[in-house]
């Protein structure tokens, strides 16, 4: 005997037009205009504004949420009931301003247009660029062409001399000694960035002190770098401070000077990259005086509105008697094409706000970290911090991060650069990771 039961189930199901909005809040602005053109090109009701685009600035307000209900509604109508019991003047009567003419709200929280930051140069370029402007001979020539191919993309040099040496016997019948190379490599450690070319993070950072003004702090760490590496290394505090007869102020502000310097300066050239690729930032933060702005990169993608001739053949199809079948047919079509259109105008601004909102309640959590620059402020974030600021999902809060960049004025940052875990000291004092990894680290 078959067994029957009645049970209740609640799902949560997303619209497709939700399922779009996640999906553009992933896309980054670099290829937002591209997806842009792409539904320019598939819905014909669907249109750039001609407007000044100088002039105007975008509303990013809180749009109308995308809603499941709308789409349910549609579905369930059938194409006859549809066309009978449309009011076409009520339909064609925008609640939103679609033509995308911008709010007051956010006035002056958009960016103005930012040209793409194309990174199109290796980090070894950069270096064959300065070599050549060298006043060298053959031989050293072909002495500092070698030590330059033979610097990893961290800017160090982690091939002993005296490979180099054989390096250079076997592939370039240059016949060399250590201390020629050595005299050469000198040379390259003049190069940009500062650091380069150096054996070890020891050298590194005595590089980048001894090119710094040589004041009371630099010189302090340059001892400190020189005579005390591992005890710095290894936090040994005290130490430092009995060896170096020093007191805790003096000391503070020499570490502050080493932990400014960069242990990769391979990583910090602006021409520096393995792979060929143009970012252009999502966001811009501003310090005005002691105050945080936040920008959001808007001009990157088109106004966007619904085509006025569409509106037009709605009302003169809502004219007619809707008895014949093609004109029922043509209706239908023509209200989708503008329901499609809505629906990605409002998605476009929802992403806005979205992206907005988010970067805010970064700028709030890490707001010594964006006044100052030190990495050391940064405080331990995940995605649930921003989260409960925003009252986002943990998910739409993820999407935000993935592939986003912000212009500082420190440099242009991934999002993720933002986020680290944390860890508990013994004083109950909780870390970030990334403080932790500064001093490990190359």
């Amino acid at each position: 005997m078959l067994n029957q039961r009645l049970s209740q189930k609640m799902l949560q199901k997303l619209s497709p037009q939700q399922i779009q909005l996640m999906k553009l809040l992933q896309v980054p602005t670099a290829n937002l205009e591209q997806r842009i053109k792409e539904e320019l090109e598939i819905n014909p009701a669907l249109e750039e504004s001609i407007s000044d685009y100088d002039g105007e600035k975008e509303d990013l307000s809180e749009p109308e949420q995308i809603r499941d209900d709308d789409d349910e509604q549609y579905e369930s109508n059938s194409e006859d009931d549809f066309a009978d019991s449309l009011d076409v003047q009520e339909y064609t009567k925008d609640d939103t301003d679609y033509n995308n003419d911008g709010g007051d709200d956010y006035r002056g929280k958009e960016d103005k247009k930012t040209m793409p930051l194309a990174v199109g140069k290796t980090f070894h370029d950069f270096l064959d660029e300065q070599l050549h402007l060298l006043d060298l001979d053959e031989h050293e020539w072909q002495i500092a062409d070698q030590l330059i191919g033979s610097i990893d993309d961290d800017g160090y040099l982690r091939r002993e001399l005296d490979a180099i040496v054989d390096d250079l016997a076997f592939q370039k019948n240059v016949t060399t000694t250590v201390e020629e190379i050595e005299e050469v490599l000198r040379t390259i450690h003049r190069f940009d960035p500062s650091g380069v070319g150096a054996r070890n993070l020891q050298e590194c950072l005595q590089i980048q002190l001894e090119r710094k003004e040589q004041n009371a702090n630099v010189k302090l760490a340059l001892k400190i770098i020189n005579t005390q590496f591992d005890a710095f290394t290894k936090k040994h505090y005290d130490k430092l401070l009995k060896a170096l007869d020093i007191d805790e102020a003096t000391l503070k502000a020499a570490i502050d000077v080493i932990l400014h310097l960069n242990p990769k300066p391979g990583g910090a050239s602006e021409t520096s990259s393995v792979n060929h690729q143009t970012i252009i930032p999502d966001f811009t933060v501003e310090n005005n005086n002691g105050e945080l702005e936040v920008l959001l990169n808007g001009k990157n993608a088109p106004d966007l509105r619904i085509s006025d001739s569409f509106k037009e053949m709605l009302t003169s199809y809502g004219k007619g008697s809707m008895k014949d079948k093609k004109q029922k047919e043509a209706l239908v079509f023509i209200k989708q094409k503008i329901d499609s259109a809505k629906w990605f105008i409002d998605a476009i601004k929802q992403r806005q706000h979205t992206l907005f909102v988010t970067m805010e309640a970064i700028v709030f959590f890490q707001k010594e970290y964006f006044l100052t620059g030190d990495e050391m402020k940064l405080r331990p974030m995940i995605l649930k911090d921003i989260a409960e600021i925003t009252s986002l999902d943990i998910s739409t809060v993820s999407r935000v991060a993935n592939s986003k960049y912000c212009q500082t004025e420190f440099g242009v940052f991934s999002l993720k650069h933002f986020f680290s875990e944390g860890l508990q000291m013994e004083g109950g004092e909780e870390v970030s990771t990334r403080e932790v990894k500064k001093f490990w680290k190359i």
